[in-house]
């Protein structure tokens, strides 16, 4: 059982009990993997996961006998990134230094490469054809609208969204911007994915399958809602 008292909400924190047994309380609870704290930030699974992908990039580094950059690089985005993007939907950071944080991961992982120390962050992501990690997430957020506006996913639309019906400018299928009173909801996924949501360009993405959606995203820029370049 989890119980939160947030922070913000100013109210006395209750002590639960379960037959008669007064339950436990902790500052920050693991809930399917995902680290919660109380005060419904990211920032400890954050801490969390980059510290274990420090430790895997490492050990890549110093166990593996060949300095292939492919077989190396192939390494990372099978053991470090996926652990950097598991449900990302969920906890993507808002903060600048966690956005930080997170790229920083790969950032010294491409460093520490053969032949790569000496060459800019930009300039060893186009060598590698590695996005940043924060434009990652920010395809998986839109992929993930994808699937509830067009049903893909058991997922109720009005629980998360509304069609926006009072424009007829850009793509058909803009959501209504929610008003949000506290950082919390402002940065959920379901409030922070419509902007670059109702942003995507007419000529350039393709609603007609979540293939041809995904794929159309790569050919967009979102530098705008981006913090790393």
């Amino acid at each position: 059982m989890l119980h939160l008292n947030p922070k913000y909400v100013y109210s006395p924190v209750k002590q639960l009990a379960f037959n008669g047994t007064h339950l436990p309380t902790h500052q920050s609870v693991r809930d399917l993997g995902i680290m919660v704290n109380e005060s419904l930030t990211r920032s400890s699974h954050i801490a969390n996961i980059t510290a274990t992908a420090h430790q895997r990039v490492n050990l890549i580094v110093r166990t593996f006998v060949s300095r292939d950059v492919t077989m190396l690089l192939r390494a990372y985005t099978t053991y470090v990134r996926p652990l950097l993007e598991y449900n990302t939907v969920v906890w993507s950071p808002s903060l600048k230094q966690d956005i930080t944080s997170v790229e920083k991961v790969q950032r010294k992982f491409t460093k520490r490469l053969p032949g790569y120390r000496n060459c800019s962050y930009l300039e060893r992501r186009r060598n590698l054809n590695l996005m940043t990690l924060e434009l990652r997430r920010l395809h998986a957020d839109l992929v993930m609208c994808y699937k509830i506006v067009f049903n893909i996913v058991k997922l109720e639309f009005t629980d998360f969204f509304t069609f926006n019906t009072f424009t007829t400018r850009g793509h058909p299928y803009k959501l209504y911007v929610s008003r949000a009173s506290a950082n919390v909801r402002m940065y959920f996924f379901a409030h922070r994915v419509v902007k670059p949501w109702n942003s995507l360009p007419v000529n350039a993405v393709d609603f007609s399958s979540l293939g041809r959606f995904r794929d159309s995203l790569h050919r967009i820029d979102f530098s705008s809602f981006l913090v790393v370049e």
